[in-house]
């Protein structure tokens, strides 16, 4: 459940974009801009490293062979999904114009769920498929040079990692192999364009085959045989090193305020987090185990935006996923990784996080200049303005952000003190959503209104497509002041969506009533209904190196949470703290601490052997959710902080008689 750092356009969105229409939006973005017509540059050569998206399809052709009665199961299936990846290589510009390069690269596939599924058979006793982990070639190229274009063709070997899996329909056991290796050949065509002297975009075509390949399960008597064929729409952007970029020339471009100015940023952020064992009177089917374990999450982004007219910005922000938060990102509501999505991938998935057109209307008056940022383009914009923001983009990037507590990447990573708790905000599993956002900004204020998709259930990957009829609303009012000087933010969130859930104490009393279990009852009491809730966050600057923040959020705790976290009333509060006085202007140092509270209703379900999305132990003995976390943030260099992050929950998911759990991190993270 990430967070970025906020994107705000003030001082200092079934509506679900079909997969065709994203991959053309980004092909729009990387094209040759106007901009750059008049000053056309030489192609780099020599060693480059960059990322790509694109559109796989074609079909898997496979056959389940299974003995026992004679059953067999074979056809071909089409296949298709939207892919991320990266590639590095290295080429040489002759004199003749020729090109001779060599590369190797890795393609993911979307997040979805049903994405990585190249072929699936059934027989009478059992089913089976394989899911792609990474498809990955290296490959020969050779192009002619054109001066900024280059076309080129290329060939090489191809390598698909595939989950094989069979399931028994009998018994329902699985008998899966996570990394089964299928080799073949990769062929196809394109074009680089120089955007400058350092960034080359592409549009590229690959035509993969993968033979026929058999495999044998250990646990029954059957065999999986699969060929594919596999085709490949592809644009991309690599970094060429040990080329002298213009630094004037790119400032000058960045305050640009013309159509066709551009800017990229990146970062990768590697979190280890773990415990030890801890005293437990039991563990249940959503809870942290209490023999101690430890999990890893990687995410790896792109921000590209670029002017499109006076005030008319787009943004793409495409993404690499990986990882597993603890326990699968279950047991506790205050949960430790703000970088644990709620979707356990072995593998890198891709996601188009962040899709988005912003518009900004200039009121006159003042004006003020905003510097380059991750999902903000530099330039000089009137202080008093109209900002409308469309399309896929995360609630957090434009409500209750604090500049001391925001971002799991950089600085907390407990949920329950980077964001305020009881905020359900909406968002898919991996925390992103659609809507619009309208804002007005002033110079000591700004207001916020949005509407969002909402889960057509809850904890879901799925939008509603009933517009308006379910969805959620938000506002928020910004104060911006002075105290002793030093200048504080007080923010005031309220927001209410309509969604389908079920409420608890209609599940407790069907449960009373009929003696069903708990999921089954809050299943059968699911409709569209309303919650409401509100926050308050407050940071003030105490002096240059130290500042405190604070937060309370509430919700009205009577049906499940939609999509952030079982938490329905939160307090949170904290110090950050800037290492100059110990001559490390650039380190810092967080201190801060949540108490988290669930209502009784909620409590009730629970006690009863109810689960949230979260949290659910089998049992409950209640007490209020506990947490201090604390941080040292090492910068490095400019490019790089190091992390190490120590957290304490006390009564886990609310259960008194679990826990203590002592939560030790490790977080690196880079970022241009």
């Amino acid at each position: 459940m990430k967070a970025i750092r906020q994107v705000r356009s003030v001082s200092w969105p079934s509506f679900v974009i079909p997969s065709r229409r994203e991959t053309m939006a980004l092909v729009a973005l990387l094209l040759p801009l106007p901009a750059f017509a008049a000053d056309p540059v030489a192609m780099p050569d020599g060693a480059y490293f960059g990322g790509h998206v694109g559109y796989l399809f074609g079909t898997g052709t496979a056959t389940l062979a299974d003995p026992i009665g004679g059953s067999t199961g074979s056809g071909t299936n089409a296949i298709g999904t939207l892919i991320g990846g990266v590639q590095g290589g290295y080429e040489h510009i002759f004199a003749s114009r020729l090109m001779l390069g060599i590369e190797a690269d890795l393609s993911f596939t979307d997040f979805i769920d049903q994405a990585p599924i190249l072929s699936q058979q059934s027989s009478m006793n059992a089913s089976a498929n394989e899911q792609l982990n990474y498809l990955a070639t290296v490959r020969g190229r050779v192009g002619y040079n054109m001066g900024t274009w280059t076309p080129f063709v290329t060939g090489g070997l191809a390598l698909a990692a595939m989950r094989t899996s069979l399931i028994d329909n009998t018994t329902g056991n699985e008998d899966a192999t996570p990394n089964n290796m299928h080799l073949g050949f990769a062929v196809g065509a394109g074009i680089d364009y120089a955007l400058d002297r350092r960034w080359t975009a592409r549009l590229e075509y690959l035509y993969t085959h993968i033979g026929l390949t058999g495999f044998s399960f250990a646990s029954a008597p059957a065999n999986y045989n699969s060929e594919y064929d596999i085709q490949r729409f592809r644009v991309g952007l690599n970094y060429h090193f040990g080329v002298a970029e213009d630094e004037k020339k790119s400032e000058e471009r960045a305050f640009d305020r013309g159509p066709g100015t551009w800017e990229v940023h990146g970062q990768s952020t590697f979190i280890y987090q773990g415990y030890p064992a801890f005293a437990a009177a039991y563990d249940g089917p959503q809870s942290l185990p209490s023999i101690g374990q430890s999990r890893d999450t990687w995410t790896s982004s792109l921000f590209l935006g670029v002017r499109l007219w006076k005030g008319g910005e787009l943004y793409y922000n495409p993404e690499l996923l990986q990882g597993f938060g603890l326990a699968g990102t279950f047991g506790a509501g205050g949960f430790p990784n703000g970088e644990a999505q709620k979707s356990n991938f072995p593998f890198p998935r891709y996601s188009t996080s962040r899709l988005f057109l912003r518009q900004t209307f200039g009121l006159g008056g003042e004006t003020e200049k905003i510097d380059s940022d991750y999902g903000q383009l530099a330039g000089v914009y009137d202080v008093s303005r109209l900002t409308v923001q469309v399309g896929r983009y995360a609630v957090h990037d434009l409500f209750d952000g604090n500049d001391y507590a925001q971002d799991p990447r950089t600085d907390f990573l407990n949920w329950s003190i980077w964001a305020s708790g009881a905020f359900d905000y909406a968002a898919d599993r991996i925390g992103l959503t659609y809507g619009i956002t309208a804002e007005w900004n002033e110079a000591n204020w700004a207001a916020r209104i949005a509407y969002f998709l909402v889960g057509n259930q809850p904890n879901s990957n799925v939008f509603s497509v009933d517009l308006f009829g379910t969805g959620a609303y938000n506002a928020e009012l910004e104060l911006r002041y002075k105290l002793a000087g030093h200048p504080g933010v007080a923010k005031f969130g309220g927001w209410m969506h309509e969604t389908f859930a079920g409420n608890w104490n209609d599940a407790l009393n069907l449960m009373a009533a009929t003696g069903l279990d708990p999921q089954t009852a809050i299943a059968q009491v699911q409709h569209n209904q309303p919650m409401f809730g509100y926050y308050i966050n407050l940071q003030q600057e105490i002096a240059e190196d130290l500042g405190a923040f604070a937060r309370w959020s509430w919700n009205d705790g009577q049906s499940q949470i939609s999509a952030f976290t079982d938490i329905n009333s939160s307090l949170s509060a904290g110090v950050s703290i800037k290492g100059k006085r110990w001559g490390r202007p650039d380190d810092t140092v967080g201190i801060a601490g949540a108490i988290n509270f669930i209502s009784p209703s909620f409590a009730s379900y629970l006690s009863q052997g109810g689960l949230g999305i979260l949290v659910g132990d089998g049992a409950l003995t209640y007490l209020p959710e506990q947490i201090v976390e604390t941080y040292y943030a090492w910068k490095v260099t400019k490019a790089m902080t190091v992390t190490a992050d120590y957290q304490l929950l006390l009564n886990p998911a609310y259960n008194f008689v679990r826990g203590p759990v002592n939560v030790f991190s490790g977080r690196l993270h880079l970022q241009f």
